[in-house]
């Protein structure tokens, strides 16, 4: 097991996940749980951290959760919500404010000689987020700082590890955030830094050793990142136990299903190649909506690799290179309140008749740690670079319905946009990159003739972990040359599109 070191309870914030990763990079273990299912092993976890939530705490539907067994016996830091929570169940007083107080503010205000606040002055931005405001402060609370509209921006419990801030230390809109939390978790609670790549390997190893004994386990390699730091860390812990299979799903991108099987020769991994592409095109036919095309690829890829267990003999287990965000837009983490995104098709258990258990070492790490991990363990630096790569791949690329000619378009598409950012030295700029081919036809003129063709849309972000992105500003003559080879040479193209929205609103993939 992990060390438990900090628990975080989410209150449904979708910032929530943003408190796991501003921790993590303190190189400090922690796990969020709901609010309402506290871990019965709360003894284990050093410090604490309640989230802030869209919920008022003046609601009678807002969450209540019982801190009877971390209310001063734990160092207890309170974000938004939870500094609200504090202050309106333990004698102080929390109001609708005035006016919505969101966005950037600065410090005007901070007590003097406080360890919380250590190297952070008065003026420092902070990120506020809230419609309520705490107007007094709980029994025994110390004032510890303000802004220029929020008097109550943070306060402490005499006598007790309890904190409380108004804003968000998380958001990178506040500047100092990570020191705060350094000084809490750190100089505070006594939270130890050991979280390491080499740790987690170590640990990782070593708990699979233990929960698979001499069982086989397959595993589903995409080429990926994920998949392949996930077999490596069961090829070390369990050898030619592992059997691994590369599905074609007939949706990878152009000679993928090829060079992924040749890119797995020497790594001493056992792996199978599956062309399943007819298979997962069929399923496929004629459906249109984002959900119910991710639902069809999920379910053919679990037929697949059923069928293929069955030729493993005594296979128990399932590998998944699932990862942290997976978890966290598919389903509320752990059952919490957190608002469902999207569903992943690798996420959500197996039905029925699949008798197989599931194992994912990668579950609860973000993308930037998997890479760290697999620097660790001496996997190739250029296939730790690769870009992410969906799951269901290209068909929640193709909007509305799929066929084999319009995976063929996007695959020449996608490959002359990836191989054009490779060879202009753009492609290390970018954490990930794609092509959309929409459901629209547009007129065009190719030589004296009149086109009506497809119209497909660029698509490249910069992320640590995919939670949130931004689009990359490639060069207007990188696109410009981009845009002309792909209607030269795509057949049944005549309009290139780059996509400038930003994660959140949008999110990476259009479906």
């Amino acid at each position: 097991m992990q060390q438990h070191n900090v628990l975080i309870l989410d209150f449904g914030s979708q910032y929530t996940q943003l408190i796991a990763r501003r921790v993590r990079e303190l190189n400090i273990y922690c796990e969020i749980y709901p609010y309402n299912k506290i871990p019965q092993d709360i003894q284990k976890f050093k410090a604490v951290i309640l989230s802030g939530s869209p919920s008022s705490v003046r609601s009678d539907e807002a969450p209540h959760p019982d801190l009877s067994d971390i209310r001063a016996k734990k160092p207890l830091l309170a974000v938004c919500y939870g500094a609200q929570y504090l202050a309106h169940f333990s004698g102080g007083l929390v109001a609708p404010s005035n006016t919505r107080e969101y966005g950037r503010a600065n410090l005007s205000f901070i007590k003097k000689d406080e360890a919380f606040f250590k190297n952070i002055s008065e003026g420092s931005q902070v990120w506020m987020s809230h419609s309520d405001t705490i107007k007094e402060l709980p029994t025994n609370a110390i004032h510890l700082a303000s802004t220029h509209d929020v008097f109550n921006a943070a306060y402490k419990i005499e006598g007790e590890d309890t904190y409380a801030i108004q804003f968000h230390p998380e958001v990178y809109h506040t500047t100092d955030g990570k020191q705060l939390l350094q000084n809490f978790l750190v100089d505070i609670a006594g939270v130890e830094q050991n979280f390491t790549p080499n740790s987690f390997a170590k640990t990782t190893i070593t708990d699979l050793k233990e929960q698979l004994k001499d069982d086989k386990v397959v595993l589903g390699l995409s080429g990926g990142v994920d998949s392949t730091v996930a077999a490596v860390l069961l090829h070390k812990a369990i050898g030619k136990n592992l059997h691994c299979i590369f599905v074609n799903n007939g949706l990878l991108r152009k000679d993928e299903f090829s060079s992924v099987l040749k890119q797995y020769e020497g790594m001493g991994l056992n792996v199978k190649g599956v062309d399943a592409s007819a298979r997962f095109l069929d399923a496929l036919k004629g459906l249109t909506g984002p959900e119910a095309k991710r639902k069809a690829i999920g379910r053919v890829f679990i037929e697949v690799f059923d069928d293929e267990a069955h030729q493993i003999e005594n296979a128990k287990w399932l590998a998944q290179g699932t990862i942290y965000p997976d978890v966290i837009e598919s389903v509320s983490v752990n059952g919490g309140p957190s608002a469902t995104i999207k569903s992943h098709h690798n996420v959500g258990g197996l039905p029925d008749f699949m008798k197989l258990k599931i194992v994912e070492p990668l579950r609860m790490i973000f993308k930037d740690e998997v890479r760290r991990v697999g620097a660790s363990l001496g996997i190739d630096k250029e296939l730790l670079g690769r870009h992410p790569f969906p799951g269901p791949g290209l068909g929640i690329r193709i909007l509305g319905d799929i066929t084999s000619e319009k995976v063929r378009i996007l695959q020449e598409v996608d490959a002359i946009f990836i191989n054009g950012l490779k060879e202009d030295n753009l492609y290390d700029r970018v954490w990930q990159a794609g092509a959309m081919l929409l459901p629209v036809n547009s007129v065009g003129v190719m030589g004296d003739e009149r086109t009506y063709e497809k119209v497909v849309a660029l698509r490249a972000v910069e992320s640590t972990d995919g939670m949130t992105a931004d689009w990359v500003d490639l060069p207007y003559k990188f696109l410009q040359k981009v845009s002309n080879k792909i209607i030269n040479n795509v057949k049944g193209v005549n309009r290139v599109v780059y996509d400038i929205s930003s994660k959140p609103p949008a999110t990476i993939e259009w479906e």
